[in-house]
């Protein structure tokens, strides 16, 4: 697992949902959030970034940290 920097769409209830993530030397922008789900300590997003590949992404609220935990590349 990667520790991420991500940037959240703030609403009222808090960050809500990834608009953008960095991995290693890149910037990525959440085109689509595809799915999310929840665990009683963490959330998870399936997002399609403007590269066109799909990632899980993991927010720990608890500890506040984001985690990549999958990647699939897309042709």
């Amino acid at each position: 697992m990667s520790t991420l920097k991500v940037e959240c769409y703030a609403g009222y209830k808090g960050d809500q949902y990834p608009l953008r993530f960095a991995l290693r030397d890149r910037t990525l922008k959440v085109e689509e959030v595809e799915d999310q789900w929840y665990s009683p300590s963490e959330q998870f997003f399936k997002v399609r970034a403007d590269d066109g590949n799909l990632y899980i992404l993991c927010h720990n609220e608890g500890n506040d940290v984001w985690t990549l935990t999958a990647f699939r590349k897309t042709d």
